[in-house]
């Protein structure tokens, strides 16, 4: 049930940022239908939801000579591809109720991350075998390499919006096969 009033409150947010937007929940998109983010440099994962295609990218902050800028280590924004794949800035509400993110250092590299609307996933930001960033959750009870979010919303209103599942994509860290993972929110 607190996932429900979590992700309830934060798509509400969303709702009030965005016109229109009830009238775009009658043409929900497909979840293999939406685009892939493209030529992002630095991309760690990305987030989608219905009712359209806009993606919220989460990408590595790098300073102007490529390294990691600890105090805010990922930054976020819009790519609004239903506005012809303009960028934009996550306004207040946003990134502090819905699609934000609070970041702390663990020391030695890695970062904790949870998301403002969530917090009980916890998911780490470090370095791989590569020695490349990286977003690890736990998908399927495996630990991944994350790429993406999906959250399904299957009606209900601009106030209360019923949110059927969000599901979690990634890369298994030992294996290279893609897991995915539903969490189921309301009945």
């Amino acid at each position: 049930m607190n996932t429900l009033i979590l992700f309830s409150c934060a798509f509400l947010q969303v709702l009030i940022c965005e016109p229109f937007l009830e009238r775009r929940l009658q043409s929900f998109q497909t979840n293999d239908s939406l685009p892939i983010p493209k030529e992002i440099p630095d991309l760690l994962f990305y987030l989608q939801r219905d009712p359209d295609s806009n993606t919220v990218c989460y990408t590595l902050n790098l300073n102007s000579e490529g390294q990691l800028n600890i105090k805010e280590p990922v930054r976020f924004f819009w790519v609004r591809y239903a506005e012809n794949g303009e960028r934009k800035e996550l306004n207040y509400l946003q990134r502090k109720f819905a699609y934000g993110i609070i970041v702390k250092s663990l020391g030695h590299e890695i970062f904790e991350i949870k998301s403002v609307a969530y917090p009980q996933r916890i998911l780490y930001l470090k370095k791989n075998n590569e020695k490349k960033y990286k977003v690890i959750a736990s998908i399927n009870g495996k630990e991944c390499t994350l790429q993406r979010l999906f959250i399904r919303i299957r009606g209900g209103s601009p106030i209360s919006p019923k949110i059927e599942y969000i599901e979690l994509k990634g890369i298994d860290y030992l294996t290279g096969m893609i897991i995915s993972e539903r969490v189921k929110v309301s009945d």
